[in-house]
């Protein structure tokens, strides 16, 4: 498939097969995460895959609250990425001009992941509404290092979905606001 239609494709999948994911493939969207870009190639990430029953159940129930990500439990996989400490080149950077490098780099490393899977025929869910506290704990995280994202990884078990976006206009300008 073209990156056009990959794109189309990648969705947040709530609904997965009870189907386990290979680890090759796993691996696979690791690799192609590992190699996303980050500013002053800092890496500032770790990937802590639970694909153990107990504690992937564990991380479900601290990611659903107020009705929320009842899902979590039917993924196959739960991804934990770990913020790291970031370079001093990018730390400094991050200081001097107001911007949080790391949540960016972050973000960049979460959907090149997303995208691999989608790639292979996986579904995958962001997720960063849950208990950093108790994930933290249950994944034996040091303190004080955070877990900005989850992401869900399966077998989606429901149809792809029509992307509702802003039409262009509201979102796009050429050389000014």
């Amino acid at each position: 498939m073209n990156f056009n239609e990959l794109i189309k494709l990648r969705q947040s999948d709530r609904s997965y097969l009870p189907q386990p994911v290979e680890e090759k493939k796993v691996m696979q969207c690791i690799e192609t995460a590992r190699l996303a870009p980050s500013a002053c190639n800092a890496q500032p990430w770790k990937f802590v895959v639970v694909d153990d029953p107990g504690l992937k159940n564990t991380l479900a129930d601290c990611a659903a609250s107020m009705g929320m990500n009842k899902f979590v439990v039917e993924a196959p996989l739960v991804l934990a990425l770990v913020l790291e400490k970031p370079n001093l080149t990018s730390k400094i950077g991050s200081v001097l001009k107001g911007k949080e490098y790391t949540l960016i780099d972050i973000g960049v490393v979460a959907n090149q992941f997303c995208l691999q899977a989608t790639e292979l025929g996986l579904g995958t869910c962001m997720i960063g509404w849950f208990d950093e506290k108790r994930v933290r704990k249950t994944l034996n995280v040091p303190f004080p290092k955070r877990i900005p994202l989850l992401i869900t990884l399966g077998y989606p078990n429901s149809p792809n979905r029509e992307k509702k976006r802003k039409p262009l206009e509201q979102i796009f300008s050429k050389n000014r606001y």
